[in-house]
């Protein structure tokens, strides 16, 4: 049975505003100059200033908060009325909203404006179909090669079943063949540059390689290690290898040597560049050290100048001049604020993010002085975004925005801002100490290690424990794994 009652409730909603202001937060310095450019051709009231400008510093105390108030101004479903006959133009027509983003005004960056690279140049695939054309093959065959290298990956692998590829050729270019005709022609390709390509897995990768090389006796033994030992060699059981092949330890080593001078990956090391775009990272942040005085720059080279158009100025302020009877002199000029209001929020919002930004980085700086100051990880203080949020005043998700996909260039090199967050841990004096300043100390043990014999993760849980680190084993396999370090019997050499 259906009632009617009047029901209370509150609720907590972003406005348009806010909502992009989160999303200018999480975009780095890189893409900034791309998102700028979209609210360029979106929004005519909105303009790259062009002019020279003076160079003096700017203020930096805080903008002028967005809040839920402001999404009146860029409500779109506004009409002619809402205005009534009488329209304010002074506040849409004066100068204030010229935001220069330039780091040296606002922030003190010294940095040149830079483009972003890309790599430019053949993909590794063109290079395969350069080698193709190269090959006298009939129609027939020449489909079946196209087909495959198509098929090959990034890495150089064709990890596809050859029995999948003839069904791709039946139903996608209406080609009848066999695995037999296949397999002979993907013989063909994998005698293409760079060694080792088109094999369909590891072992085969090798195995290609070795044959290619001049055969001497540590060639042939590594072919053979290859051939019939290759789950020992990937377990490194040398006492298994060395009765196996009735070798000593010196000829095992030498065989090992040319085994590991081979590539795993032909496809991610060619002279081509491959078919990923790369981008250099740009730093978001740049923290210098004057005589023991940290100064951070922020990084705006990347946002051109913005400021409110000056024909949308003089057009409001004609409009205003009439007693704007006419319905179409007030959808105008309805029109004309509404992309006013919005590219004054737009630069509200810059100035925002980059205020937002600049607190945060600052705030970081200061919290782990002691390692900007000497560049020793060890030196990192337990960190987390909460720790960050309460000091600025900001709520954890905008610290976490802040510090997602952002950089720092340091003088000990460029880091993501996720690098000086880190858990915490107490030693046995109860010194609270970084999980980062552990993972250094394992590194260090590791790397001193002998490594015919490598550490046990007991063994260095023990080391750990004698230093005041009183952690347990799995802790300590979980840090290595995290290291991108191998158990001990992957670490074992000759």
């Amino acid at each position: 049975m259906l009632h009617q009652r009047l029901t209370q409730k509150m609720l907590q909603k972003l406005s348009p505003q806010q909502i992009q202001l989160m999303k200018l937060l999480q975009v780095p310095t890189a893409n900034l100059e791309q998102r700028i450019k979209e609210e360029l051709e979106i929004n005519p009231a909105l303009e790259e200033n062009m002019a020279d400008f003076d160079n003096s510093k700017e203020d930096l105390t805080e903008p002028e908060q967005i809040n839920d108030n402001d999404s009146d101004d860029y409500d779109n479903d506004h009409d002619a009325d809402d205005y009534g006959d009488d329209l304010d133009v002074q506040d849409y027509t004066k100068d204030d909203y010229d935001y220069n983003s330039d780091g040296s005004d606002d922030y003190g960056s010294k940095e040149e404006k830079k483009q972003m690279p890309f790599a430019v140049g053949k993909t590794f695939h063109d290079f395969l179909d350069e080698q193709l054309n190269l090959l006298d093959l009939n129609e027939h065959e020449w489909q079946i090669a196209d087909q495959l290298i198509g098929s090959i990956d990034n890495d150089g692998y064709l990890r596809r079943d050859l029995d999948a590829i003839v069904d791709d050729l039946a139903f996608q270019k209406n080609l009848t063949t066999d695995i037999n005709e296949v397999e002979e022609i993907l013989r063909t390709l994998q005698r293409f540059d760079p060694p080792g390509v088109a094999a369909r897995n590891l072992q085969e990768c090798l195995q290609i390689q070795l044959e290619r090389k001049e055969q001497n006796a540590n060639v042939k033994l590594a072919l053979e290690i290859i051939n019939t030992q290759f789950d020992a060699f990937t377990k490194k059981h040398y006492d298994k290898l060395m009765k196996q092949l009735n070798v000593d330890e010196e000829q095992l080593k030498y065989a090992l040597d040319v085994i590991l001078h081979l590539n795993p990956k032909p496809g991610g090391t060619s002279d081509v560049t491959s078919t990923v775009n790369h981008q250099s990272i740009i730093p978001d942040f740049t923290v210098e050290n004057n005589n023991g005085e940290l100064e951070v720059l922020l990084n705006g080279k990347n946002a051109p100048d913005l400021r409110i158009s000056d024909s949308f100025k003089e057009m409001l302020t004609s409009y205003g001049k009439g007693a704007m009877k006419d319905k179409k002199q007030k959808e105008a000029v309805v029109f004309i604020k509404q992309k006013i209001d919005a590219a004054k929020w737009f630069i509200d919002a810059i100035k925002q993010r980059q205020h937002t930004l600049f607190v945060t980085m600052e705030t970081i700086v200061e919290f782990q002085k002691e390692y900007f100051l000497s560049g020793d990880e060890i030196k990192l203080r337990p960190m987390i975004l909460k720790d960050i949020a309460e000091i600025t005043n900001l709520d954890i998700s905008t610290i976490s925005r802040v510090a997602n996909s952002k950089y720092c260039q340091t003088e000990f090199g460029v880091f993501p801002l996720k690098h000086f967050f880190s858990e915490g841990m107490q030693t046995e004096t109860g010194e609270e100490v970084s999980t980062r300043e552990v993972k250094k100390i394992l590194e260090g043990l590791i790397a001193a290690e002998d490594k015919s014999k490598p550490y046990s993760d007991e063994y260095l849980t023990e080391q750990l424990k004698e230093k005041g680190y009183n952690i347990a084993r799995r802790t300590v396999a979980k840090y290595r794994e995290q290291l991108n370090i191998p158990v001990a019997r992957l670490r074992k050499e000759l």
